[in-house]
C-alpha cells in the first residue's frame, strides 16, 4: 500500500495516540456503501497497531468487529485485501465463529483468482481453520504446494509446516507434493492440479525460496524417521556429483539457505552415530567449499560444534574462518566467524591461534560488536604479555557497546583471571571501572561474578576486591547485586587481616538502604561476630551493632539481629553449625515436601515437619550449577540456537496416560535430562510413580532414585530401552522407557520380563507389572516391574536378564493407525542385562562438615579395603567410575583430581535415605600398573560400610 506523504503525515503521525474507542465508532465505515478503499486501508492499518501495542479487546467486540471487516471482500481494491487478509488473521485469537469466514477464503484460494489473493487467502485460511475442517481443503494446499508461482508455494508449505503442530497425520499425506516442490518439478513445468496452463495468471520468478520452505517442512514430516532423514541428507549433499559413498542423485539445491538447512539436519542426524562421523567430516569439508558464503559458513561452525573433534579435523574450518575474516567485505560474514572462533577458543585455543594476526586487524573494526568478539578471543587465545595492551584497548570502547557485549567482555575476562593470576591487577582494575560506568543488571551481575572469582582464586588480591565490591555496594540500585556482595563479605571479610573495614561497609546498608538488603547486612554482621579468627573486641563491637538492628522497623530484620546475637553467645560449635554452615536445602525437595505435608489434613497430628529427610547440597554445588547454567547461556550467546522442527508427542505412561511433551528427566535421550538437577529429577520420578494406583501403594516417594538411566540397547536399534531403579522401603521398582522406532508397526501390550540371573528366593518376590497398552513409532512410553523386598536384612547384588514381550500390529505409517481386524502377533526382543547394587540403596546427600563427621563415627563402623584397579589408563576415568558405583555424593574436587599420579577423594550419602556414610579413597597411577585405591568407609552402621565397601568389589 501507499500513502502520499503531503496528505497523510498527519495521520500516519497520530498512529502513536490512537484511542481504542475511537477506533471502534470508526470502523463504521466499514458498512457504508459504496466502500472506501483508502480510508478502510488507513483504518485496518489503525486496529493492527493497536492489537501489536497489547490494547485488550473484548470477545464480543472482536467479533462485530471481526465480521464488519469481512464485508470489505466486495471491495476488489488490492491493497485492501491485502490488509483484510492480516486483520482476519489478527482478530481470529479473540473473535468467535471465525469459521464463517471461510467461504470467502476459499473462494479467493481457487486456482483462477489473483497470485496475490490466493498466497494471502492460503495463509488466513490455515491460520483460523480448526484442525478437524482440514480435510475439507486438503486438495487445495496439495495443489497450491506444487504450484509455478513461488508466493503460492511458499504460502503453502508455511501455512503446512504451522499445521503440522495440530494436525500432524493429515500433513503427513502430503509427503509427495512437498518432495515435488522440494526437488523443484513444478516451479519451470507441468500443468496446472485443476487442468489447463498452469501459467495462466501466474508470473513465473526464479525464487529459490520455495526450496528453503519445502526442506523445512519434509523435515517436520521425517524428523522421528532417522533413516528418511538420513537419505533425504545423502540425496541433496553431492550437488549432482558421484561421492565414494553417497548414490548420485539428480535432485539439487539451488537454494542456499536450504543448504544451510541441510548442513544443520546431516548434523543432528549423524553426529550421535559413531558409525557416521567420518563420512560427516567428510560432508562438511565439502560444503565449507560451497560457492555461497552463507554455506561454508555453516559448514564450518557446524565443525567447531562437534563434541569429539580433532584439531586435525578442525583444520579446514578454522582456515575457511580466518578466510572469511581477512577477505570479507561484509560486515555480516566478518561477525559470525569470529563468534564462531570466539565459542571454539573455549574448548580449542590452540587451533584457533593461528587466526590471531587476522583478529588483531578487527580490533579497530567499525562494527564494535566485531570488535569485542575479536578482543576477547584474543584474550583466550593469546599470551600473558598481550593482556595489558588488549585491556586497554577494550577500555576504550566499551561505552559504544551494547550490555549483551559487556557480557562476553565480563565473562572473557572472568576466565582469564585464572588463567593468568599474575595480571590479577589489570583484571581487577578493568572490572572495578565498568562497574562505575552505566550498565543493566546482568552486565553489572557479570562484573561482580568476575570481581568474586578473581578474589576466590588470587589470595593476593582479595583484599583489594572486597575494597572494590564495598565501593560498589554504597551506590548500587540493584537490590540482588547487593544482597549478592553483603553474603560474599560476610564470607571473606573476617578471614582477612582487617575485618573492621569492611564491618563500616557494612553497616552503612543497614542504615540507609531498604529492608531486603538491611537483612543482608545483619546476616553478614553475624558472620563476623561467628568467626572462629574474631577476637573479643571484635565479637563486642558487632554485638553493639546487633542491638541496634532490634530497633528496625521491618520485622525480618529484627528477627535476624535477635537470632544472631542468640548464636552469639553459644559455642563455636553451635556458631560454626548456624551461621557459618554454608550447606542448603535441595529447593525442589523440599517444595514438593512442604506442599504435601500442608495438603494432608492429618499431617500436623502425626508430627511435625521433618527436615531431617529433605537432602541437602553444599554451597559449592549450587554454585556448580549456576555456573553450568550460566555456560550454557553464554554458548547460545555466542554459537546462536538452532533450529528447532515441531516436536512429537508427550510420553506414555504404564497407565496410559500421556505426560507432557519433553519432560525433563523422563525422556530416555532427552538433552534436557542431563543438565537437570538430580533432586528436581527425582521429585518428578516421586509425582509419575504416584500418578499409577498399582505403585503408589509403595510410599509417597522412592527412598532412593537412579541418578542416571541405564541403556539396554543400543540408540540406533528397532526398539530403544532405557532402565531407571527406584527404591522404597520394602519394594524395588525397575522404569522401562521405551520408543519404537520402526514406523510401520504399533506396539500392544509392551512389558519385560526380568529373569534373576541368581537365586533370589527369600528376598525379592516379584509383585507387580504394569505394561504399556499401545507404543506408536517415536511416541515414547514407560513400563514398569515391582518386586517386594521380603528380607530387609539382606540387600542383594544380583543381575536380572530382561526380555522385552509385546504383541505387533502393522499400521500405516502416514497416520500411525493399526489396520482394522489385525489381532497382531506376539513377538519379544532381548535386552541387556540390568542388575542391583549396593550403590542403588545409597542417597548421594550432602552432609555439611564431613570431616566433623568422619572423626565422630570413629573406627566402630569402619570399613578399609585396597583395590587394584588396572583397568583404567588414569585417575580421572576410575574416580568417575567409583562414583557412579558408590552412588554417593562427591565432594568439592572429588572429580577433578589435579595430579595425574595421586588423588584423595571424600563422598557423603545417606544409606537408604537414613544412616549417614562417608567414604575417603586414596589413589596412585602408574603406567603399567593401572590405579591402585584405598577404600574406607565408616557409618553410623557396621553393616552399611562393609556394603558400600562390596559395590566396588
Amino acid at each position: 500500500m501507499s500513502w502520499k506523504k503531503d496528505e497523510d503525515t498527519d495521520e500516519l503521525g497520530a498512529l502513536m495516540n490512537l484511542d481504542h474507542s475511537m477506533v471502534l465508532q470508526e470502523a463504521r465505515v466499514f458498512n457504508e456503501t459504496p466502500i472506501r478503499p483508502r480510508h478502510s486501508r488507513l483504518l485496518l492499518a489503525k486496529i493492527i497497531f493497536l492489537m501489536y501495542r497489547g490494547d485488550t479487546m473484548p470477545t464480543t467486540e472482536a467479533t462485530n468487529l471481526f465480521f464488519s471487516i469481512t464485508k470489505l471482500f466486495q471491495c476488489k481494491d488490492m491493497s485492501l485485501r491485502q490488509m483484510v487478509y492480516l486483520t482476519i488473521k489478527e482478530l481470529s485469537t479473540v473473535s468467535e465463529d471465525v469459521i464463517m469466514v471461510t467461504s470467502s477464503l476459499m473462494k479467493d484460494m481457487q486456482p483462477k483468482s489473483e497470485i496475490t489473493y490466493r498466497a494471502n487467502a492460503i495463509r488466513a485460511l490455515c491460520k483460523i481453520l480448526d484442525p478437524s475442517m482440514l480435510p475439507g481443503i486438503e486438495r487445495f494446499i496439495k495443489s497450491a504446494i506444487v504450484e509455478k508461482s513461488p508466493s503460492i508455494a511458499s504460502a503453502a508449505l508455511v501455512s503446512s509446516y504451522h499445521l503440522f503442530k495440530d494436525s500432524k497425520d493429515v500433513v503427513r499425506r502430503w509427503g509427495n507434493e512437498v518432495s515435488e516442490a522440494l526437488n523443484g518439478k513444478s516451479l519451470n513445468q507441468g500443468t496446472s492440479f485443476f487442468g489447463g496452463s498452469a501459467a495462466q495468471n501466474q508470473v513465473v520468478s526464479n525464487s529459490k525460496i520455495v526450496q528453503y520452505h519445502a526442506l523445512g517442512l519434509m523435515y517436520a514430516i521425517r524428523q522421528h524417521d532417522r533413516m528418511a532423514v538420513l537419505k533425504m541428507v545423502q540425496a541433496f549433499s553431492s550437488q549432482g556429483k558421484t561421492s565414494s559413498w553417497i548414490s548420485s542423485s539428480n535432485a539439487a539445491l539451488r537454494s542456499d539457505m536450504a543448504h544451510v538447512l541441510l548442513v544443520r539436519y546431516a548434523v543432528r542426524v549423524m553426529e550421535n552415530d559413531p558409525s557416521l562421523l567420518p563420512q560427516l567430516y567428510t560432508l562438511l569439508e565439502e560444503w565449507m567449499g560451497h560457492r555461497s558464503d552463507m554455506v561454508s559458513i555453516e559448514a564450518a561452525r557446524a565443525m567447531c560444534q562437534l563434541k569429539e573433534v580433532t584439531a586435525k579435523q578442525l583444520t579446514p574450518a578454522v582456515n575457511v574462518l580466518q578466510q572469511a575474516l581477512s577477505a570479507s567485505q561484509k560486515p555480516t560474514l566478518r561477525f559470525a566467524a569470529i563468534r564462531t572462533l570466539n565459542a571454539l577458543a573455549r574448548t580449542h585455543p590452540e587451533a584457533v591461534q593461528p587466526c590471531n594476526v587476522d583478529m588483531e586487524g578487527l580490533i579497530t573494526d567499525s562494527n564494535r560488536s566485531v570488535a569485542t568478539f575479536a578482543i576477547t578471543t584474543l584474550l583466550k587465545t593469546g599470551n600473558e604479555a598481550s593482556v595489558d595492551r588488549l585491556m586497554k584497548q577494550m577500555q576504550g570502547f566499551m561505552a559504544e557497546i551494547s550490555d549483551e557485549f559487556k557480557i562476553i567482555v565480563a565473562e572473557a575476562v572472568r576466565s582469564l583471571c585464572r588463567k593468568f593470576p599474575g595480571k590479577h591487577s589489570v583484571f581487577l582494575g578493568f572490572l572495578s571501572g565498568v562497574l562505575r560506568d552505566e550498565g543493566g543488571f546482568e552486565f553489572k551481575r557479570a562484573a561482580i561474578e568476575a570481581i568474586v572469582d578473581l578474589a576466590k582464586h588470587v589470595p593476593e588480591c582479595k583484599e583489594a576486591a572486597l575494597a572494590h565490591l564495598c565501593e560498589f555496594i554504597e551506590d548500587c540500585e540493584f537490590t540482588k547485586l547487593s544482597v549478592r556482595v553483603l553474603h560474599f563479605l560476610g564470607e571473606e571479610g573476617p578471614l582477612t587481616a582487617r575485618p573492621t573495614v569492611y564491618i563500616r561497609h557494612i553497616y552503612n546498608r543497614v542504615v540507609l538502604e531498604n529492608a531486603v538488603v538491611r537483612a543482608a547486612a545483619v546476616s553478614a554482621l553475624a558472620k563476623f561476630g561467628s568467626s572462629p579468627v574474631a577476637d573479643a573486641s571484635l565479637q563486642r563491637s558487632v554485638r553493639v551493632l546487633l542491638k541496634r538492628c532490634l530497633d528496625d522497623r521491618d520485622d525480618e530484620v529484627r528477627d535476624r539481629a535477635a537470632w544472631a546475637l542468640r548464636m552469639s553467645g553459644g559455642s563455636q560449635t553451635t556458631r560454626d553449625k548456624y551461621v557459618r554452615d554454608d550447606s542448603t536445602f535441595a529447593l525442589a525437595v523440599l517444595e514438593r515436601k512442604l506442599v504435601e505435608y500442608c495438603a494432608d489434613s492429618s499431617a500436623s497430628a502425626k508430627g511435625s515437619f521433618n527436615f531431617e529427610s529433605i537432602p541437602r547440597i553444599s554451597r559449592a554445588q549450587e554454585e556448580e550449577s549456576r555456573n553450568r547454567t550460566r555456560m550454557e547461556n553464554m554458548d547460545a550467546v555466542l554459537t546462536g540456537t538452532t533450529l528447532s522442527a515441531p516436536s512429537g508427542s508427550g510420553r506414555k505412561t504404564g497407565g496410559g496416560e500421556s505426560s507432557a511433551p519433553g519432560t525433563p528427566g523422563m525422556g530416555s535421550g532427552t538433552a534436557a535430562s542431563g543438565f537437570m538437577d538430580s533432586f528436581e529429577q527425582q521429585a518428578q520420578y516421586a509425582s509419575k510413580l504416584n500418578a499409577i494406583p498399582e505403585l503408589a501403594a509403595f510410599g509417597e516417594q522412592p527412598l532412593v532414585s537412579s541418578a542416571k538411566a541405564v541403556e539396554l540397547t543400543e540408540s540406533e536399534t528397532e526398539y530403544v530401552v532405557h532402565c531407571i531403579k527406584h527404591v522404597y522401603e520394602s519394594h524395588i521398582v525397575f522404569q522401562f522407557d521405551i520408543t519404537n522406532t520402526i514406523p510401520e508397526q504399533v506396539l500392544a501390550q509392551v512389558e519385560v520380563s526380568m529373569e534373576p540371573e541368581e537365586d533370589i528366593e527369600g528376598v525379592l518376590q516379584p509383585v507387580v507389572v504394569v505394561p504399556i497398552p499401545e507404543l506408536k513409532c517415536d511416541e515414547p512410553g514407560t513400563a514398569y516391574v515391582a518386586f517386594e523386598h521380603t528380607d530387609p536384612d539382606t540387600f542383594p547384588a544380583v543381575s536380572f536378564a530382561c526380555t522385552l514381550k509385546f504383541t505387533v500390529k502393522e499400521c500405516d505409517p502416514a497416520t500411525g493407525e493399526p489396520e482394522e481386524g489385525d489381532d497382531g502377533f506376539e513377538d519379544e526382543y532381548s535386552l541387556e542385562a540390568t542388575d542391583i547394587s549396593a550403590g542403588d540403596f545409597m542417597q548421594a546427600t550432602y552432609i555439611p562438615d564431613s570431616q566433623a563427621l568422619w572423626e565422630a563415627l570413629g573406627t566402630d563402623g569402619e570399613t578399609i579395603e585396597t583395590f587394584a584397579l588396572a583397568n583404567f589408563d588414569s585417575i580421572e576415568e576410575c574416580i568417575t567410575k567409583v562414583s557412579d558405583l558408590l552412588g554417593m555424593c562427591p565432594l568439592e574436587g572429588a572429580l577433578k583430581p589435579k595430579s595425574k599420579a595421586a588423588h584423595q577423594a571424600v563422598f557423603t550419602g545417606r544409606w537408604l535415605g537414613r544412616t549417614r556414610a562417608v567414604a575417603r579413597t586414596r589413589m596412585t597411577y602408574q603406567k603399567g600398573t593401572g590405579v591402585t585405591m584405598e577404600l574406607a568407609v565408616r557409618s553410623e552402621d557396621h553393616t552399611v560400610s562393609e556394603l558400600v565397601v562390596s559395590a566396588i568389589a
